[in-house]
């Protein structure tokens, strides 16, 4: 549909086009993004601004002389709730409006926004274009009172012609009234702030008589002959000449070049190009590149494609989505260093300039239209509303929000794949907009998840898949006709987590049909705020007074607000790593590579070996090329098997491989990835969840009838089974499956205390009130010859216990406030049974206030997994000989879970210490499976045994 073709509506004194299904009147047709020599006027910056609170109060004066001498001013991009108007508003689902399509609230604030600007003189000719880059949610343009026309389609552009309203060398009035809600709001219902405003910027162009203004570059890989192929279409007939190619060809011819190189994730090859017309020249970025379906599986220039990707909104925790170049580019270059190659634009077209960079420095995209009906749920049946992609009345919105990506976005090599949009439900515009797609560009694929019986989509979609299911789509290459499949949301990173990122991996890599998935999400949507006492932390839903709101879920990102890598961000970095570095037999190392295109020529490989976390020796590990794919085995130099042989306990070689040379996305010494060996022998341990261990028979003098606790600095010594619920914890309801069996208000009792064999043992049952069912701890202290004091604490369940519990694990007060913690374990980051494949063994250092994380909600953090020894100050712990996990915080797990935000934690003058034995794991469950049972902290017998020195 030619959205100019559509009908004219007055806003002087008709108001309906808020309400209108149509995309627009009088709005340009959609054309490729361009990067060509037509002069242009930004007009970004200040701005008059007028917010009305409601469109029926907006005055009708924008058509008429206008007087802004008392307006305010504010500054495009942006939107209008984060510059002082209104306040944001997070919902996840449902609309903060009454759902009866296409009628808004009368309620609805409008901005008019206005400025003038003087058209060069010298633009005498040319046609003269307003572009609009994202407006949310439907504006209306005037200049001079001149109606020019209205658009939606939020985060898409929009085009107006000027040309018979401006006079070269006048100055023009440039006048947008902009809705917060519309009937464009009900399909722009996706997982993030309501925010209104012109948040994306705003040009003047002069298109000039005789330059092109759409082009479509089609350039092929043929991965059997390493041809290529080119074709450029353009509306404008011109000349192409790819000065590295000595290639010259005219618009509209089809080549094969004999020998380029293709474009990949892995090696993002780009050849300058420009078309040259009487009008003047577009500058083109070239790749050649082939996405093709074969036997199931997706390829990108032959080669199967493993996506390690992200879901990314756009978000700035000052500007919202409004970014700048700069946020755009720091997006790219965490994603890069991370191993992260994909990105699917949840659930809308980004930036332009983002899908620049993404083709420049190697990231595959999924492009997802702007749309999302989730608030009319899945599958709507009467008395329900029709969905919008199932009510023809939308058809024609719907088709073209597809046209309008598709056209601007079709020149980058970076896309492989389009997405019709999100959580639609299904719906015949569905396949409309499918069946655009595919008839425009056939090249490349098409996604969308709902389409559970794979009738109009080229890849097989899931989100939040559990494993087993995942591995059954694995094993039958016949289901869901045989499409390659992809975890298009997986691995929930809401607050601490996810967890269990490797038992997916495991599954991408075994099942080459299963290719991967995209962490929901990139970025926690914290807004920057400050409380009443002037203390910064990150806003969420609920926090501007909303009625209806989704609270922290809008906070699920690997990254925290300010972009600070999250521990799941560090996991998921290492989980996904380019190699594989394992131990193979004696004195040897394996190493496989994950690469697929490019081969390990690049990298150095050094290596680090420690004995009991002391550095006794480095080196470089001499490797050859790898090829895609290919696993070597090395052989370690005499000196770290010498150290192997010693069998000194915890001996542990680190090889890292890391870069050369800089590149453009790192410099070099960049660690690209790791591994950990083991060289000694391990003894084996006894104790730990579900065995007992005998405690009886040590070697002490025959007069000890007490010890004396206190004198460790020890206090309120207590067995520990709860912990400030995490997010994955708390929905849908663990956690409350845990306080229904009174975890979270145990009481202790001390059912005996005396000398007992040499040992003073205490036996303490811990227990809810009004329940009937307790642990039994004994806890045996004896004296060691070295001065220090030994406990040994086996644990009984009693009675009807709960079938899993958070932790179990020992809390203690200290009676100041530790300056520092060093300890000897795994690190440098929390690290829990599900969440330690970033965990490396070494010895450590931090303050108290460093071991925390902080999570937007605060919950549960800062967990060392498998510590041996931990010193606070002056007080030294030991495993002898279990392994244990350390929490050390300066304020209390119920402080913690009280907390709804950075500033509730106030720091105490005592010390938390909590010692587990075990505790449950993480997953995902937030907004995924359950957690497996084998990270699950199942109630039985248990054992710990530790030695304290102060």
């Amino acid at each position: 549909m030619n959205r100019s073709a559509v009908r004219s509506t007055s806003v002087t004194s008709d108001l309906s086009y808020v309400e209108d299904f149509a995309p627009g009147a009088n709005v340009l047709p959609a054309r490729a993004w361009l990067d060509d020599d037509s002069p242009r006027i930004p007009l970004t910056g200040d701005w008059s601004f007028r917010l009305s609170p409601s469109l029926a109060d907006a005055p009708d004066d924008l058509s008429g002389d206008l007087d802004t001498s008392g307006w305010d001013t504010i500054s495009v991009p942006g939107h209008w709730q984060l510059s002082g108007y209104g306040a944001p508003a997070y919902t996840n689902v449902v609309y903060p409006f009454p759902l009866e399509p296409p009628h808004v609230p009368t309620d609805n604030p409008t901005g008019d926004y206005v400025r003038t600007v003087t058209v060069p003189a010298d633009w005498d000719g040319a046609r003269v274009v307003l572009r609009f880059e994202g407006v949310d949610s439907r504006f209306a343009v005037f200049v001079d009172g001149s109606f020019v026309g209205w658009s939606s389609g939020s985060r898409l552009p929009s085009e107006f012609d000027l040309t018979e309203l401006v006079a070269p060398g006048k100055e023009i009035r440039i006048a947008v009234r902009v809705h917060q809600w519309s009937a464009g709001s009900y399909v722009e219902d996706q997982d993030m702030w309501w925010l209104s405003g012109i948040f994306r910027e705003v040009n003047l162009l002069a298109l000039r008589p005789g330059a092109p203004t759409d082009v479509f570059v089609r350039a092929a890989f043929d991965h059997v002959d390493g041809a290529g192929t080119l074709l450029v279409e353009s509306d404008v007939a011109g000349t192409v000449v790819i000065p590295e190619l000595s290639l010259e060809l005219p618009t509209g011819e089809h080549v094969r070049i004999d020998r380029v190189e293709p474009w990949s994730a892995e090696n993002p090859r780009l050849y300058d190009a420009v078309l040259r017309s009487e009008g003047g020249d577009v500058r083109l970025r070239i790749g050649f590149r082939t996405v093709a379906i074969v036997d199931g599986i997706l390829t990108v220039n032959g080669n199967r494609v493993l996506f390690n990707g992200v879901n990314r909104h756009e978000f700035h925790p000052d500007r919202g989505r409004a970014l700048t170049e700069q946020d755009m580019l720091d997006d790219v270059l965490l994603m890069k260093r991370a191993g992260i190659n994909a990105v699917r634009t949840s659930h809308y077209p980004p930036h332009p300039h983002f899908l620049q960079l993404c083709d420049e420095y190697g990231l595959y995209v999924i492009d997802e239209c702007d749309l999302e009906t989730h608030g009319f749920g899945y599958e709507p049946e009467p008395p329900k509303l029709p969905n919008p992609v199932m009510d023809p009345r939308w058809e024609g919105d719907l088709v073209e929000r597809m046209r309008r990506m598709v056209e601007r976005d079709k020149n980058h090599p970076s896309i492989v794949i389009w997405s019709l949009g999100n959580e639609c439900g299904m719906g015949d515009n569905l396949r409309a907009m499918y069946d655009f797609a595919k008839d425009r560009d056939p090249s490349r694929p098409v996604h969308y998840e709902r389409d559970s019986q794979v009738e109009f989509v080229d890849v097989y979609s899931q989100m939040y898949t559990s494993l087993e299911d995942v591995e059954k789509i694995g094993a039958d290459p016949s289901s869901y006709r045989g499409l390659p499949f992809i975890l298009c949301e997986y691995g929930h990173a809401m607050g601490n987590g996810p967890g269990g990122l490797s038992d997916y991996r495991e599954l991408f890599e075994k099942y080459p049909r299963c290719q991967g998935g995209f962490i929901w999400e990139w970025i926690d949507h914290g807004l920057r705020t400050k409380d009443a006492d002037g203390k910064e932390f990150y806003a969420y839903g609920g926090d501007f007074g909303e009625l209806i709101h989704d609270g922290n879920f809008v906070c699920d990102g690997l990254l925290l607000p300010d972009r600070t890598p999250s521990p799941g961000m560090i996991e998921y970095t290492k989980v996904i790593e380019p190699l594989v570095i394992t131990a193979d037999g004696k004195g040897r190392v394996a190493i496989t590579s994950r690469y697929e295109v490019l081969d390990t020529s690049h990298l150095t490989f050094n290596t680090v070996t420690e004995v009991q976390g002391e550095v006794v020796g480095t080196g470089n590990l001499p490797v050859p090329p790898i090829a895609p794919g290919q696993t070597v085995s090395v052989e370690l130099p005499p000196g770290m098997i010498a150290q192997a042989e010693a069998n000194q306990p915890d001996t542990w070689l680190t090889v890292t491989a890391e870069l050369t040379e800089g590149i453009a996305w790192a410099e070099a010494g960049h660690r690209v990835a790791s591994g950990q060996v083991r060289l000694d022998e391990p003894a084996e341990t006894m104790s730990g969840v579900g065995q007992t261990r005998e405690s009886g028979g040590e070697d002490v003098t025959s007069g000890v009838h007490g010890i004396d606790v206190a004198s460790l600095g020890l206090r309120n010594l207590h067995l520990d089974v709860w912990r400030a619920p995490t997010d994955n914890d708390a929905i849908p309801g663990v956690a409350g499956g845990w306080k229904e069996a009174g975890l979270h208000r145990v009481q202790h009792r001390v059912v005996s205390a005396g000398p007992v064999e040499g040992a003073w043992e205490v036996v303490t049952r811990t227990a809810p009130p009004a329940l009937q069912w307790g642990l039994v701890a004994t806890w045996r202290w004896t004296h060691a010859e070295d001065g220090s004091v030994v406990l040994d604490m086996s644990v009984e369940p009693d009675g009807q216990v709960p079938a899993t519990l958070p932790r179990l694990g020992i809390t203690f007060e200290l009676p100041r406030r530790v300056e520092r913690v060093e300890w000897f374990g795994t690190g440098p980051n929390e690290a829990y049974v599900d969440t330690r494949a970033a965990a490396v063994v070494g010895k450590y250092s931090a303050t108290v206030d460093q071991l925390q994380t902080p999570y937007v909600r605060p919950q549960e953090n800062g967990h060392r997994i498998d510590t041996r020894w931990a010193v606070l100050d002056s007080l030294r712990i030991e495993a002898a000989p279990d392994l244990f996990g350390l929490t050390v915080r300066n304020w209390t797990t119920q402080d913690l879970e009280e907390a709804k935000h950075a500033p509730d934690l106030v720091a105490r003058d005592t010390t938390y210490v909590t010692l587990d034995l075990a505790q449950a794991g993480i997953g995902s469950n937030s907004c995924g499976p359950a957690i497996p049972d084998r990270y699950k902290l199942h109630t039985g017998p248990a054992s710990l045994s530790l030695k304290f020195t102060a």
